[in-house]
Formats: C-alpha cells, sequence, structure tokens
C-alpha cells in the first residue's frame, strides 16, 4: 500500500478515485466498500504523481460470501485481512478533501459511498473543490460510437485491453481513456470535414464493428509507452505560456462549474513544469464538448428534447445482462422491488410506437376520474427488454416470499404482443396535476407543448387513438397491491405524432 500524502497548501492535485464494491441483496443493506483506489494527478501535464490502493473489510463480514466468484480477483480471505473503513479513513479523508475529485460515474455512485462510509462511522465526509465525472463529460460527445459509455466498452473502443475490476487499475484506464478521447477531438476539431465524415472517427459509428479486434497485449501500458510518448513529440509544440493559466484543460472544465471562482487560482499556480501537448489535447475535449454547435446532430434533435432525456435508454442501449432487480426501503412499506441498469433506476425511451388501444372509461381511480392509460404495440426489441425485466423482478418477489399473483408486463395474444403505458397525475383532488409532459408534433410545424388537467379526458382521447404513433419516455416501476403484482410503465414524456 504506497502512501499518497502529499504535503500542498493549495492541494491543486486533482483526486481520480474509485471504489469496488459488493451490492446489498436484502432491505436496508448498505453497499460494502471493499476496495478504495485512488492517484493524484497533475493538472497540467496530467501525469500520476503518487498513488494509494487498500482493499476494505466491511463491518458486516457476511456481506461478502459472494467474493469467491468476483472477475477482478479479489477473495473473500483477502477481504478479511484487510483494515475496516475506520483504520484507513484518515489516509482517504487526505486524499480526497479539499481536492478536485475525478472519475466514472463518480457523482451518482463513489461519492454517495464515500458520504455512507464516513456516516458509518460517526465522521464528517471529506469535501470536493469540484466534481469531474467522465460519464456525463464523455457521454456528450462518445455516446454514439462507445456505446453504454462503460469503462469497459470504452477501453474495448481504444483497444486498451480489459477492464480490471480494480480500483487503482481501473483509475488509471479512467486517465487513459480521457487522454485519447482528447486526441480523437483534437484531431477532428482540426480537419472536421475529412475526419468525422470516416468510419472511424465518425460520432455515429457504433463499437460493435470493432468488437472482434484484439486488445493491445501489454494493455494501457503499452498504450501510454508508445501512443502517446508520440504524440507529445508532435500534436502540438506552439503551446505557449499562456495556456498555463485560462487554457489549462481542468480549468476549462472547471469554468463550467459552481466552484469555478475557487479553483482556477488554484490550477494556475499548480506544477511547475509547463503544460505538456497532452494537457492542450484534454483541454479540446473540454471546450469542443461544452460547444453547442460542433456536434454534428446539434440540428437533428427534436425542439422538445432535453438534457433529461438523457436519463432515458434507447433501446439499442440496454444490456440484457445489466438489469437487475434489488429490494429498497419505502415510504409506503417496509420493502418495494426496484429495477436497474448497472447501478441506475431503469428508465427507457422507445419512437414509433403504435397505439393499439386508446384510453377507454371503464377503469377509474379512487375519486371516480377515468385511469389515464392506452396500450400501444410492443416491437421485439422493446419485448426483449421488458420480458428481461419482468423475470427479475418476479424471481424477486418469489425470493422474498410474496403471495401476489404475477401479472406479465407484456400481453402476447393472437400473434400481437402489447404493452400499457400510464400517463401519471400528481396530487389529490384539486390540486392533481398531469405528472406526464405531453408533446404534440405535426409533420410542417415545430412540437407544441401541451396543458391538460387530469379532467380533460376527452381531449387527451382523441389525441391517443388506435394507430396514432407515440415517442415515449417512461420509468419500469414494480407493483404490489391487492395480491396483484407486476410492472407498471410510467410515462414521464410522450410526444404523439399527428398526420394533420
Amino acid at each position: 500500500m504506497a502512501s499518497i500524502l502529499i504535503a500542498s497548501e493549495e492541494r491543486s492535485e486533482i483526486a481520480f478515485f474509485d471504489l469496488e464494491t459488493v451490492v446489498p441483496t436484502r432491505t436496508g443493506e448498505p453497499f460494502a466498500i471493499i476496495e478504495f483506489g485512488a492517484i493524484l494527478v497533475c493538472p497540467k501535464k496530467l501525469e500520476e504523481l503518487n498513488s494509494y490502493s487498500s482493499l476494505v473489510r466491511p463491518s458486516d463480514l457476511s456481506l461478502i460470501s459472494p467474493l469467491s466468484t468476483r472477475r477482478s480477483g479479489i477473495t473473500r480471505d483477502a477481504v478479511v485481512a484487510a483494515p475496516t473503513f475506520a483504520e484507513i479513513a484518515d489516509d482517504v479523508f487526505d486524499i480526497l478533501n479539499g481536492r478536485i475529485w475525478a472519475g466514472h460515474n463518480i457523482v451518482r455512485f463513489d461519492c454517495v459511498r464515500i458520504r455512507e462510509a464516513f456516516a458509518e462511522i460517526g465522521r464528517s465526509p471529506p469535501e470536493p473543490k469540484a466534481t469531474i465525472d467522465s460519464l456525463p463529460l464523455l457521454s456528450r460527445k462518445f455516446g454514439k460510437r462507445a456505446g453504454d459509455m462503460k469503462m469497459a466498452s470504452l477501453a474495448a473502443y481504444f483497444g486498451l485491453g480489459d477492464q480490471a475490476h480494480r480500483s487503482l487499475d481501473d483509475v488509471r484506464m479512467n486517465l487513459e481513456i480521457l487522454k485519447y478521447c482528447a486526441t480523437v477531438l483534437f484531431l477532428e476539431s482540426s480537419v472536421p470535414d475529412v475526419l468525422t465524415a470516416m468510419s472511424w472517427f465518425s460520432p455515429r459509428t457504433s463499437p460493435r464493428r470493432r468488437s472482434n479486434e484484439k486488445p493491445s497485449p501489454n494493455g494501457i501500458k503499452a498504450a501510454v509507452d508508445s501512443s502517446f510518448s508520440s504524440a507529445k513529440l508532435d500534436l502540438n509544440s506552439s503551446s505557449t505560456d499562456s495556456e498555463e493559466g485560462e487554457n489549462n484543460p481542468m480549468t476549462s472544465l472547471l469554468e463550467h462549474s459552481s466552484d469555478v471562482d475557487s479553483s482556477k487560482s488554484a490550477f494556475s499556480k499548480s506544477c511547475d513544469a509547463d503544460p505538456s501537448d497532452i494537457s492542450t489535447l484534454f483541454n479540446k475535449l473540454c471546450l469542443e464538448t461544452l460547444r453547442d454547435d460542433v456536434s454534428p446532430e446539434a440540428n437533428t434533435e427534436p425542439q422538445h428534447s432535453n438534457a433529461e432525456d438523457k436519463a432515458f435508454l434507447g433501446m439499442d442501449e440496454v444490456s440484457i445482462h445489466s438489469i437487475k432487480a434489488r429490494l429498497v426501503l419505502s415510504y409506503f412499506r417496509n420493502q418495494k422491488i426496484k429495477l436497474f441498469h448497472d447501478d441506475d433506476a431503469l428508465q427507457l425511451h422507445c419512437r414509433g410506437l403504435k397505439v393499439r388501444f386508446g384510453m377507454s372509461q371503464k377503469f377509474v381511480d379512487n375519486a371516480g376520474r377515468p385511469k389515464l392509460n392506452f396500450v400501444v404495440d410492443a416491437p421485439p426489441s422493446l419485448c426483449k427488454i421488458l420480458d428481461a425485466s419482468d423475470a427479475a423482478a418476479r424471481n424477486l418477489s418469489v425470493d422474498s416470499g410474496r403471495s401476489s399473483e404475477w401479472r406479465p408486463v407484456i400481453n402476447k395474444k393472437n400473434g400481437f404482443a402489447t404493452a400499457r403505458l400510464h400517463i401519471t397525475t400528481e396530487g389529490n383532488g384539486h390540486d392533481a396535476q398531469l405528472g406526464t409532459l405531453l408533446y404534440l408534433e405535426k409533420p410542417t410545424k415545430p412540437a407544441e407543448k401541451l396543458v391538460f388537467g387530469v379532467t380533460d379526458f376527452e381531449k387527451l382521447e382523441s389525441l391517443l387513438l388506435p394507430g396514432t404513433m407515440v415517442d415515449a419516455f417512461f420509468s419500469v416501476d414494480s407493483y404490489d397491491f391487492q395480491q396483484m403484482a407486476g410492472i407498471r410503465l410510467a410515462a414521464k414524456k410522450l410526444v404523439i405524432h399527428s398526420k394533420e
């Protein structure tokens, strides 16, 4: 275990870190941290200054019973012999507190787990100067060509070898991926008319065509020693001293965060050496990602789309093996089944769904209002995802001892596969409002936002007639009510296509 403690009043180094955890299997259990790894990186040259890693023994050893099958090679015996989080908490605090935190998907996962771990031992958590999450950053540029944007997918795309699923190795891989992405974007921005039209650089290119390529036998080290050593010689020989401050790669990222004022002065003074060419390339990544007018698909998005749509996965972005069902705490009952895609709640968007049966007044809610739902034809890609979700949730329901009758989410009769979409409501009584965003899109007009109330059944019914096409953004939720259980598709946004 290497020491990472570096004396620095300004603490301007960037702390890239990663956790290995055990996912809870029972209600109320926390994620158990079993490894913490971090590197400190100079923000000008993007070079590693020091590193730290340690396995961690959870307070509840029953949580690590399945470790013998982990592909990372972490064994139960190794974890049992490791220090507890309380024993390494001082080191973790010193590494993270007052520095910029960086990593892949850290905002939603790693940062949360760190705070939980410090709370568990009764200590205040470390606080970041700012946070850089490479998942949303790179998704804005590489989402179409690197698939699901997982670390393993990005590594496969750039031929960096397999992801080790060990904290320190994954942190270093994360940094190398950022460098490679910066290089590609730098080259593309230099001659966009040529490179963006070529399949191996185009943002529209899927990584599947490269899936059969063999990774470098030497993994990341080979890539660093060969590809990037030559890149440093030629790509930016005209760098000037003016780049040290305002064009510093990490400063460009932080100019768009709430902590920019406190961060820029620290960055401009960190590290004595001039910024390397890789830093300038990474600067290109930051600047190009944040410009709205450079995306080749910027003008093809419907006017009603927004940043929140990115939380919904398209049919080609879902991995069946990543769909999991877990028991989570609920305000209304002790536990509830929730569906996840990896560590995010399962939310989908499916375009071009055909309405099979419009809304009817057969079913009413507790207030006597017609229930707002309708039936659409389910294409095979959606059926596959919902069948897997259904199976995961149903199996967990059985394993948890529930006796409710399970209703399949996909209705398969007479050669047709259909699914029911629910238009949600918020509030009760006179204060009730539609929770689903509604838009009407006509062939020759921009999309129009519709403002309906929960009592406007007839208006909705006239728009959602059989044969109407809709784009649906919906969550995949479970229910268990009056001995009936299953999956409910709750529409968050509907784009209704009008033929007029």
